[in-house]
């Protein structure tokens, strides 16, 4: 890591507690850390690089609360580009079954290179099948390697077909060996500390795959060790009618029932979630990532979001996993969260600063981090870094934070991660990305071919 590196010159949109907005403005970063910010700084002694971003807009990294990151390897499949969410897992369950740990580790960084290019510095992934000998070690190793600040969701299913569940028998565990790995993961990996690169959560898959059961003691476990907890809910009209005919309650009641509300609860897409649910979440401080793309690719729904954020629940944004957004691009996804509220609230419903602040501020708070998500001095140095010369821009500088979003996405010039440049003038720094791309297409390939 680089000791200091000191950035001047730049449009500097911090999402401080103020929502400042800089021009001309220089971050000092030491030691992984915003040393200092502002208009009249001098370049600090022993810096080990100076880097001038005139005519560059500054923000910080974007914050991914929800991913499949192993998706990656299936994308577009024929069979499922046209199915809704049940649908398209009973396709892709059976060539999900054919994954290996090597395919678990170059789908990893494959995926976080398409986000780290994104601008996106730090990413959790739900990761929730582990068949032929695959890990969620497998993820995190990959991830150390390409230098993102990652948080491991280890997902599960333990209630297949044979049991009135989605997914088919071979891919799910049995519940002691599921909470014995969770509880190995924490011991062995998660960091609690501030500006940690590696926190550990407990994510049972989804209502229609995992038991009561398993839930709950996910939920003991979790507390025990004070990490999160995560999972799929309300994502479609099929998954609520699933909740009301095995539960008898509601997806948002069933989470409460279950303990999986409070501050360090988050659940992915909520797209059905009911005006109660919103009130409940609201008042617990329960974590939702919304995921526009996924969802409107699966059809599963608009999520109310407008409605969540005046209730006070706190929302960050996902890009869900490859198979059903297609992408991991998280300046993409926060554009098309402001297009998407706007096709039902009209054009008021969702700035372009709201999103910025949902795929900033609005995920760390879903990942409960205080330490990442805004550029103030004493967070952590991550920085998405733009240029505003870009031809998507031309005509849009009277405003470049709108610009950022309205316009059409481009690609980051830098991003950094705890101090380091992991894309340097739009190019990934840490990992060879044309082999890294060629090695992830064969191991494609031999997985649909399997």
């Amino acid at each position: 890591m680089q000791k200091s590196l000191f950035l001047k010159n730049a449009f500097v949109v911090t999402m401080d507690r103020d929502r400042q907005e800089l021009q001309g403005a220089h971050v000092h970063v030491l030691d992984g850390k915003i040393n200092d910010l502002g208009n009249d700084l001098r370049t600090p002694p022993d810096v080990d690089e100076t880097i001038d971003l005139s005519g560059f807009l500054v923000c910080p990294g974007f914050i991914n609360t929800h991913h499949h990151m192993y998706q990656s390897l299936t994308r577009v499949v024929p069979s499922a580009q046209d199915t809704s969410l049940f649908g398209w897992l009973r396709t892709l369950y059976p060539i999900w079954s054919g994954l290996t740990p090597e395919m678990i580790r170059i789908s990893t960084q494959t995926a976080m290179a398409e986000l780290l290019l994104s601008g996106c510095t730090t990413s959790s992934d739900h990761l929730y099948l582990y068949p032929n000998g695959s890990r969620l070690d497998d993820a995190i190793e990959g991830a150390a390697e390409i230098g993102m600040r990652f948080h491991a969701a280890r997902g599960s299913m333990s209630i297949g077909e044979s049991k009135g569940g989605l997914p088919p028998d071979r891919l799910v565990e049995n519940e002691a060996d599921i909470l014995r790995d969770t509880q190995r993961l924490i011991e062995t990996f998660h960091d609690p500390s501030p500006y940690s690169m590696l926190r550990i959560a407990a994510a049972p898959c989804s209502p229609f795959s995992v038991s009561e059961s398993l839930m709950r003691e996910s939920a003991i476990l979790a507390r025990q060790y004070g990490v999160s907890l995560h999972t799929h809910l309300a994502e479609n009209k099929e998954d609520v009618s699933y909740s009301l005919e095995h539960f008898g309650l509601t997806p948002a009641r069933y989470a409460e029932k279950l303990g999986w509300t409070g501050s360090d609860v988050w659940h992915a897409h909520c797209v059905q979630l009911d005006a109660e649910g919103i009130q409940l979440f609201g008042r617990t401080a329960t974590g939702v990532a919304h995921c526009p793309c996924s969802n409107m690719r699966l059809g599963s729904g608009i999520a109310p979001i407008p409605e969540m954020r005046k209730a006070g629940v706190r929302v960050g944004l996902g890009v869900d996993g490859s198979a059903s957004n297609d992408g991991a691009n998280q300046l993409a996804e926060a554009r098309q969260a402001m297009l998407l509220q706007r096709v039902l609230g009209g054009p008021a419903t969702l700035t372009a600063r709201d999103v910025l602040e949902m795929a900033t501020r609005g995920g760390a708070d879903v990942l409960n981090r205080d330490d990442i998500g805004q550029i103030a001095i004493g967070k952590a140095a991550d920085l998405a870094v733009f240029d505003l010369n870009h031809i998507a821009f031309a005509g849009a500088l009277h405003d470049p934070v709108a610009a950022l979003v309205f316009c059409q996405p481009v690609p980051a010039a830098y991003t950094i991660v705890n101090g380091n440049i992991v894309v340097r003038e739009g190019k990934l720094a840490t990992l060879d990305l044309p082999n890294l791309i060629a090695r992830h297409n064969r191991l494609a390939t031999k997985l649909m071919t399997a």
